[in-house]
Parts: C-alpha cells; sequence; structure tokens
C-alpha cells in the first residue's frame, strides 16, 4: 500500500495536474475518488489539523451546495462544517495530498513539493 494518498477529482484539471506531478516524481498514490468515497470525519480532522485549517477554509465557497445548505452561517459548529464536507463532497478544496502524516492542497500543484 502506498504512503501517499490524493483526494482526487479526475474532472478537475489542477487535480490531474497533481497527480501528473506525484507520478512524475516517482510516487504512486492511493487515489481517492472523493466524490465517490468521502473521506471520514477521522480524515478530515487529520486533513484539517496537517493544514492547520478551520473546516470553511476547506471548503469550495462558490458551490451551489455550498449555499443551498446555508454553510455561510457563522452559527455552524465545526462538527456541522465537518459533517457538511462529508455529506456534500463537491464542497472540499482540491486536490489534497496526505504523505507520511503530512499534508498540502495541490493549488498550484507545486504546493505538494513541500511535502515529497
Amino acid at each position: 500500500m502506498s504512503d501517499t494518498t490524493i483526494f482526487h477529482n479526475p474532472r478537475c484539471s489542477k487535480s490531474r495536474a497533481t497527480l501528473s506531478l506525484l507520478e512524475e516524481k516517482g510516487v504512486t498514490p492511493t487515489v481517492v475518488k472523493y466524490l465517490e468515497t468521502p473521506p471520514t470525519k477521522e480524515t478530515l480532522l487529520q486533513i484539517l489539523d496537517g493544514l492547520n485549517l478551520n473546516p470553511r477554509q476547506l471548503m469550495r465557497t462558490h458551490e451551489k451546495e455550498y449555499t443551498e445548505n446555508n454553510l455561510s452561517d457563522e452559527a455552524l459548529t465545526r462538527d456541522e462544517l465537518i459533517d457538511a464536507m462529508i455529506a456534500y463532497p463537491k464542497i472540499i478544496e482540491r486536490p489534497i495530498v496526505i504523505k507520511d502524516g503530512k499534508v498540502a492542497i495541490g493549488r498550484p500543484p507545486e504546493n505538494i513539493l513541500d511535502i515529497l
């Protein structure tokens, strides 16, 4: 099993470029198509802690799921926002790479080089 995981959306150009960059560097990651298999709460907590972000900072706020579910409501708790990311994985920023417990967002793709 690979010690590197990418939460990947094959329709996203940044995600495809990040996966290509990993492969160019000789890394064969475990590819998780997170729209089909959303991360668990435990994994999201690991990602948030690794990036030192709060849940809203890892959300794609322009997605209709974000707006339609009133996720901009400041009264929502950390747990409620994480639950929303699991329920609506499209709102999770992408791509996310985890390697040996370190986390990076591939925006731009070169960001992941810091954890390789």
